[in-house]
């Protein structure tokens, strides 16, 4: 489609929409599948006589460019002589027609008036009706509201709307000509380029250049944030993208993307970068206990929002989390409707993963349909595997069903027809639990989707989108809510649902509740259907190894190229050692505890400094930390505890400062908070301990995700569990060497870290690792290293 395109609908909405904000209803998806149910049914009614989805577009020039104008109209209506003399603009929802507002009466018109427009234009027509038919889903009471419109009218409305448009149009164009222009003029914010980061911008650049996707392995240093902005900014300035998409999973990766666009703009470049921030994180905390009714900023939000926008975007360039909040408190908007409204005109977007690739978050203003312009670079891609198969998993349970009858039962009338339907879904789920119990299942995994549970809680949620809406000051509202919410997640990711998922029945004897679970395995299709609404992507990681697992499992096998830079740092700075005459087996574990006691004892010996200690789980952490504690009283120590907050986590690395008269041992989970993303520079950290391979327990969907892959005829015991504890392990490693005068130990505990099913996962800069068969080659292996430093 024409880059510069925009839908009927989006331009009336944009241009006309006036009042209240309102949020997305709670029946939105519902809603939907309603509207779509009425609209084929009064299409139906009418095809003897009507045309129904009937494209219509027209061109407009704004700024010297031709601008495409596009929508279908629901019925285009015919007289005898065949021609058109009605457009019928179809709406649903559940409010009565009386209790809609104004302005949503101008918007709906608003579009019927540009599809008359343009139907008068081409076929000549001086004179059309215009139809509204409106239909409420909680009376299914159907209301017509006609009005007679002329050409004079149509040509009026529609040049006032195109002059309107066009004023923003002009001012975004101002914005990305200052952007083209100061992106060609920009030169590299650095000095010089680190090792391999001119070789990574230009395979970047290449890679948005053709439109293709790339895997990039760039070990920690290699400036790989910078080293993938600068050049997808350049390609502004050579009109070879319009937007860049930088995804990341972790709050820190998000400043340092931040930093990156502001050390830019010190450079000259004048670009409109905004950082995207939950709604529960950015909502100003005076809001959360409000009604939408009596929230002051979403009353009359749109009536401030244009002024807003072109006052934060004439003086703000780099809108983070706090200058988004600056301007919603100065204007009165709501901070998180607000980001989302300037994110249309900035050119690139920070933001989670789930802005993309979740189905039920994703940004369908941006992602409704393909735009080779957008470029997504996808930051610590290893992340995605895991989050990319838990956004298309969802569970839904009997037991908080139980939970919402008993509490209904007692706080709404007897005869509310709401209590039946919850009856009625219970029967379901009663159904599905007889074979658990005749057969004394707990757990079941099977390749059914149980169609009959997923048509029942459909209707289900159809019944209660409605009495949410009839509903919204009853006491149990917030309840039925919240499974409303729990249900439609469902049923959205059901309708994914294909040989790449399984569904889990768990079964507690003791409540007698049922759980049914949906889970995918491999998420490959739908994320390269997701990076397929772009031109180019890249995915990058310092541990994305094997680079062809990664290309397989994030959707790249056969349209990719895999990309690995060699570790920037001295190799001699970093020494891997492998005490490969310690086991950690779950057989072995306690036969070789004084062994990895010891071991961790001469590590913290052999230099003054801290330590981090990295363990599979919390229990196998508090066994080691406390027989640690209780062998060498005299070490400070500190364990990671569970569930912790952004203050204690912010507490745990302030113990590791450097130059300490009491340096730190810290313990922590493998593959937990500490193990990626943290940033321990020089002499604050001087090594790390890997306590096992990091297999993740044993888990009756880990291994259906293992029989998924042995009957593709591979490895499904790596898919399943080595890979994953790989990554760990990996990443883990990775906060000992952060700068070029690092040195430090990683130190891998666990004589399968000498096996070559390891050994060949190991990346170059750990081929010289050193295995060794005894304390006492331990210890002069620790002394001989920092000796030499």
């Amino acid at each position: 489609m024409n880059r510069n395109s925009i839908g009927i609908r989006q331009m009336v909405e944009f241009v006309l929409r006036s009042g209240d904000l309102n949020p997305a209803s709670t029946g939105s998806q519902n809603t939907a599948l309603e509207g779509s149910r009425i609209h084929r049914k009064l299409q139906k009614e009418w095809q003897q006589t009507t045309k129904k989805e009937v494209y219509l577009k027209t061109n407009f020039t704004a700024v010297n460019e031709e601008w495409l104008l596009h929508g279908r109209a629901d019925a285009l209506h015919l007289t005898e002589n065949k021609t058109y003399d009605e457009v019928r603009e179809i709406k649903t929802s559940a409010l009565a027609f009386e209790e809609l507002s104004e302005n949503t009466l101008t918007l709906y018109f608003g579009q019927a008036q540009v599809y008359a427009y343009i139907l008068m234009e081409e076929n000549k027509i001086d004179h059309l009706t215009l139809s509204l038919y409106y239909f409420q889903t909680t009376t299914e009471k159907l209301t017509v509201k006609s009005i007679e419109y002329t050409r004079e009218e149509a040509t009026i409305f529609y040049d006032q709307l195109i002059k309107k448009f066009t004023w923003w149009v002009e001012f975004k164009a101002k914005m990305r000509n200052k952007r083209n222009i100061s992106s060609q003029e920009l030169t590299f914010p650095f000095p010089k380029y680190r090792q391999s980061q001119h070789e990574l911008s230009a395979a970047v650049y290449k890679t948005i250049y053709s439109h293709q996707r790339l895997f990039v392995e760039a070990p920690t240093g290699t400036g790989k944030t910078i080293s993938t902005l600068f050049p997808a900014v350049k390609a502004f300035g050579e009109k070879r993208a319009e937007r860049i998409f930088y995804l990341t999973a972790k709050q820190s990766t998000r400043h340092v993307a931040e930093e990156a666009c502001a050390l830019m703009e010190e450079h000259g470049l004048v670009m409109h970068a905004i950082t995207l921030t939950a709604k529960d994180q950015i909502t100003f905390e005076e809001e959360k206990n409000l009604a939408d009714t009596k929230n002051p900023y979403f009353l009359g939000y749109y009536d401030r929002l244009k002024p807003a926008l072109e006052d934060i975007l004439s003086n703000e360039t780099v809108l983070t989390r706090t200058v988004i909040e600056k301007y919603a408190r100065k204007h009165t908007v709501d901070p998180f409707e607000f980001s989302l409204d300037v994110s249309l005109f900035c050119d690139t977007i920070i933001c989670d993963y789930n802005y993309l690739f979740d189905p039920l978050v994703y940004l369908q203003r941006f992602f409704s349909e393909k735009n080779d312009g957008n470029i997504f670079l996808v930051d610590e891609a290893h992340n995605l595997v895991q989050r990319s198969r838990d956004m298309y998993t969802k569970e839904i349970s009997s037991g908080k069903l139980d939970q919402l009858l008993t509490t209904c039962s007692t706080k709404l009338k007897s005869s509310d027809k709401i209590l039946g339907n919850i009856g009625n879904l219970l029967d379901e789920f009663e159904k599905l639990k007889g074979p658990m119990k005749n057969y004394h299942q707990d757990s079941l995994i099977i390749t059914e989707e149980f169609a009959g549970l997923k048509n029942k809680l459909q209707s289900f949620s159809d019944h209660l989108n409605d009495w949410l809406q009839e509903n919204p000051d009853s006491e149990v509202f917030e309840e039925m809510l919240d499974y409303f919410l729990n249900c439609h997640s469902y049923l959205k990711i059901s309708d994914f649902y294909g040989p790449a998922f399984k569904t889990r029945l768990t079964y507690d004897r003791k409540t007698g509740d049922l759980s049914v679970k949906i889970f995918c395995l491999d998420p490959s299709d739908l994320i390269d259907e997701q990076l397929q609404l772009g031109g180019g992507s890249i995915l990058f990681s310092a541990t994305l190894s094997p680079l062809p697992y990664y290309q397989e499992i994030l959707g790249g096998r056969d349209n990719s190229l895999a990309y690995r830079l060699p570790s920037p740092f001295p190799p001699e700075n970093l020494a891997v050692l492998v005490p490969a005459y310690i086991q950690t087996t779950y057989q072995k574990r306690a036969a070789n505890q004084d062994n990895i006691l010891a071991a961790l004892h001469l590590l913290t010996l052999s230099k003054k400094g801290n330590y981090l200690v990295f363990l599979p789980s919390y229990s196998y952490l508090k066994t080691i930390a406390s027989a640690y504690a209780q062998k060498y009283p005299e070490q400070k120590i500190i364990q990671q505890q569970n569930e912790m907050d952004a203050k204690q986590r912010e507490e745990f690395l302030e113990y590791f400062q450097k130059y300490q008269s009491q340096p730190v041992l810290g313990f922590a989970v493998l593959g937990g908070i500490f193990s990626e993303g943290i940033d321990l520079k020089g002499e604050r950290l001087s090594g790390v301990a890997i306590i096992s391979v990091g297999l993740p327990p044993n888990d009756p969907e880990l291994d259906a995700l293992k029989d998924y892959y042995f009957k593709q005829n591979k490895d499904g015991f790596k898919y399943a569990y080595q890979l994953p504890g790989v990554n760990n392990v990996f990443q883990a490693a990775g906060r000992v060497i952060r700068s070029e005068t690092d040195t430090g130990i990683v130190m891998l505990v666990d004589a399968r870290f000498n096996q070559q099913r390891y050994t060949r996962f190991y990346p170059p800069h750990w081929q010289n690792y050193h295995a060794v068969y005894s304390s006492q080659e331990l210890k002069n292996t620790l002394a001989n290293f920092w000796k030499n430093k």
